[in-house]
């Protein structure tokens, strides 16, 4: 990176975050997914600052070298939400850009129904909004996907195996699920590992899965409506998300636009960064529909 990035400690709910600061202008929060860290925007820092922004890219709560709170309840949706309106506040500007990718972005779709004050324009990166996913979860393109969702849910054996053979497995996904291989370099992969080999940073990140399975967070999310400006950046050939699931946005977000990538999968932002770059400049650009 051609320029230096700050490490700052946010409050938040009961925890401090880290966050990865780049950048002096308008805020744009990049909030990332499972199993990542604040790393996943790497390809993003540059353009974004060079653009007049600053990139606030924390690791969520549970990651890396923020907090990890040992009660389950702790990674709540209420609580994630709530650790975004912090970062959010942690800028001194008034609201931010906010994007996200798999979790963060179900992080962001939520944030933006429940904080719309604190959201200028909104970037989902392959992650469904939960009133579209939990619809058609049951659909058998969908079900045959989301069979990694059920597992996770299991006491300790998603850890055994997950951290088996130096987390092997983990090595595997970032090299094979990629539709582009290559998306991750062996130093890419090597920090995510590091970063999941903390102490209780595993059994955090499942928690994600665990604590959202009860009726009261999957109806904050089902609820979420959003008035903000809205891009979905959807690689494709997602192992893990249909395309289906970008039917029916215009319901729950009226001011959303898509762009598809065909070629690209599920890690949109690391396997085609130079195209997500652009319409996320674009995007971010571009005065408000209502301005």
């Amino acid at each position: 990176m051609g320029f230096d990035v700050r490490h700052e400690r946010v409050k938040s709910d009961g925890v401090e975050l880290h966050v990865a600061v780049a950048g002096d202008g308008p805020p744009v929060v990049l909030l990332h997914g499972f199993p990542e860290n604040w790393r996943s925007w790497h390809r993003q820092f540059d353009p974004l600052v060079r653009a007049g922004f600053s990139v606030w890219a924390p690791d969520l709560r549970g990651y890396n070298l923020s907090d990890k709170p040992a009660a389950r309840v702790a990674y709540h949706l209420r609580h994630l939400v709530a650790d975004a309106a912090a970062i959010v506040r942690a800028t001194r500007y008034p609201r931010a850009h906010i994007g996200g990718h798999d979790w963060g972005g179900v992080v962001a779709w939520i944030f933006a129904d429940r904080y719309p004050d604190l959201v200028h324009k909104l970037v989902i990166f392959n992650a469904p909004h939960p009133k579209i996913y939990f619809e058609k979860v049951w659909r058998p393109a969908q079900m045959l996907r989301s069979w990694y969702v059920v597992f996770f849910l299991l006491p300790w054996l998603p850890e055994r195996t997950m951290s088996a053979r130096n987390f092997a497995l983990v090595r595997k996904v970032f090299k094979r699920a990629p539709a582009r291989r290559g998306a991750f370099s062996e130093d890419d992969i090597e920090q995510y590992v590091q970063a999941l080999s903390l102490p209780g940073a595993l059994t955090a990140a499942l928690n994600y899965y665990r604590a959202n399975v009860r009726s009261d967070a999957i109806a904050l999310g089902r609820s979420a409506r959003i008035a903000a400006d809205t891009l979905v950046i959807w690689g494709e050939r997602d192992p893990a998300l249909t395309v289906g699931l970008l039917d029916g946005l215009e319901i729950v977000a009226p001011r959303v636009q898509v762009h598809r990538i065909p070629d690209a999968g599920h890690y949109v932002q690391n396997e085609a960064p130079e195209e997500v770059n652009q319409i996320l400049m674009d995007f971010l650009l571009r005065m408000n529909r209502s301005g």
